[in-house]
């Protein structure tokens, strides 16, 4: 920064070190020497809009979202006798359901407490656009939403960038992030290598290198339908992949 003549801006600097939760207790909790200035550690920060904890657990990004939509779900409530079905619907889906969609793939491999709490936010949306009770069963009315449920939508995103990046539509960090099967000599002689499929890599942590992209893309990936990963145009792939992962939402139950 010295050398670029810039100057560190004290009141929008943040420091976080990132571990694993059983390592926070070896942390130090004293501020970091930046340049001339103390700058004290946080235990989150925001950047593009998404939260990061030190422990990577994503838990403080969930809780803005559910407060953020549940705070605009109120103020659509105060207004909806003037609205039509339509209109409500269009209103719900750009100031919640946006807010569960943005930046989903950091919710890839979450605890299931902290995905219900972003269910319970798509289930109050969907019983206030049909108007039910909270007794009600809520998967018909997802069903006829046609709404996935987060862990699919999760999965869904995570499938859309691995297709780009695997047919270089992706940014070159990403894309270079993932191997084909295909690339690798000692697999170019199974079948795996000509069904357009990805190399899992191995993790030391499950809670934290199996939610990194290049591995839970390629989980995702090769767990789908080899018709779907073959679709020739992103929106077939798109379609295709939608189809799979709500029939697999909910045809069970």
């Amino acid at each position: 920064m010295a050398s670029n003549r810039l100057q560190l801006n004290h009141a929008s600097t943040e420091v976080l070190w990132c571990t694993s939760s059983r390592r926070q207790h070896q942390i130090t909790s004293g501020p970091v020497r930046i340049g001339t200035t103390n700058v004290q550690p946080v235990s989150s920060i925001r950047d593009l809009g998404v939260y990061i904890d030190g422990d990577m657990s994503v838990r403080t990004h969930v809780t803005a979202i559910v407060r953020a939509c549940f705070a605009a779900l109120r103020q659509i409530r105060s207004v909806r006798r003037s609205l039509s079905r339509h209109a409500l619907l269009t209103l719900v889906h750009a100031l919640i359901v946006s807010k569960v969609d943005y930046c989903n793939l950091v919710l890839a491999g979450i605890p299931s407490q902290l995905q219900d709490r972003l269910q319970s936010v798509l289930n109050a949306d969907t019983r206030f656009v049909f108007s039910a009770r909270r007794s009600e069963h809520i998967t018909p009315l997802l069903r006829e939403l046609h709404w996935l449920r987060v862990p699919k939508q999760v999965t869904f995103r995570l499938s859309v960038l691995a297709y780009r990046c695997l047919y270089g539509t992706a940014p070159a960090y990403l894309d270079e992030s993932l191997l084909r099967t295909s690339n690798v000599n000692s697999r170019r002689c199974l079948h795996s290598a000509d069904s357009a499929m990805l190399v899992v890599q191995s993790t030391r942590r499950s809670t934290l290198g199996d939610r990194a992209f290049p591995v839970a893309s390629a989980r995702v990936w090769n767990s789908l339908p080899s018709s779907v990963r073959n679709a020739p145009l992103l929106t077939t792939f798109c379609r295709e992949l939608k189809t799979v992962l709500f029939r697999s939402s909910f045809d069970n139950d």
